[in-house]
């Protein structure tokens, strides 16, 4: 009879633990089996975008994540005489995989949504971000390529800043006042600019053989004493059919003419 009653007792665990398992309770490998960012998406490596500024162009941001949980963070507030922010330290993943926050001192935002290819930084409260500005939160994932050591500048997502417009040297902008400057977005092909009065917009398209053209180039409408660079520039950009790039040297060109506009690269 206890020999009976024993083997009752073992069939009925063994039944406890197969039911619990079929139903995920109590079993915290069944939590790593669901697919997320975390375990499914290769989210290692360097992330790269320009965020909104409320006081400058914007600030050029790049972001490495290491399988270590270790990320490093370089940041440049555009249109400022101010060298880079470069930060380091650790970062953890929400219980949903989807969502890891940077350990860090900084009084600013910390959370980012991991998605395929991309990372897009939440609010203080962790929410994303809506409204016309809402594309710009997003970092972009580059290739190995791109975040290996090379001789020159990127050509999009870069700011690059004027220095010499039809054959003659841009003047540096007094102390506080933004400088002159492009950044060609790689999110829909779109050309963000200022020029010295105006801010500049429209879009860009590539061809093989460096060559490019921009379209629907407008810019806002302010008055100011003298525009002749900025109308300088506006006329640039349409007439430029092909670039150049050398080190951290950017020209703008037509044809096989001397170049049109000068620009160096602020950061990339």
């Amino acid at each position: 009879m206890k020999k009976r009653f024993l083997l009752f007792v073992v069939v009925a665990g063994l039944l406890s633990i197969t039911c619990n398992n079929k139903t995920g309770k109590g079993t915290p490998a069944a939590a790593d089996t669901l697919h997320n960012s975390a375990n499914s998406v290769d989210w290692q490596g360097t992330y790269k975008g320009t965020m909104p500024c409320a006081d400058c162009p914007g600030i050029l941001t790049k972001l490495t994540l290491n399988n270590n949980n270790s990320y490093f963070l370089k940041t440049k507030y555009l249109g400022r005489d101010s060298i880079a922010e470069e930060e380091s330290g650790n970062f953890s993943w929400n219980k949903e995989g989807n969502t890891l926050t940077l350990a860090t001192a900084k009084d600013r935002p910390t959370q980012y949504k991991v998605g395929e290819n991309k990372i897009t930084q939440l609010d203080r409260n962790g929410k994303t971000i809506t409204g016309a500005l809402a594309e710009n939160y997003v970092l972009t994932k580059q290739s190995k390529m791109d975040t290996e050591i090379k001789s020159n500048a990127e050509l999009v997502e870069t700011y690059w800043k004027l220095t010499e417009l039809m054959g003659k040297p841009v003047a540096r902008p007094a102390p506080g006042v933004r400088e002159m400057h492009i950044i060609l977005k790689e999110q829909d092909n779109r050309i963000q600019a200022f020029a010295g009065c105006n801010n500049i917009m429209g879009s860009y398209e590539l061809k093989d053989g460096n060559f490019i053209s921009f379209q629907g180039i407008a810019s806002t409408k302010m008055a100011c004493p003298d525009m002749s660079i900025e109308n300088q520039l506006l006329e640039v950009l349409g007439r430029t059919d092909n670039y150049s790039i050398l080190g951290d040297k950017l020209s703008l060109n037509k044809a096989r003419m001397a170049p049109l506009a000068r620009f160096e690269a602020v950061y990339h």
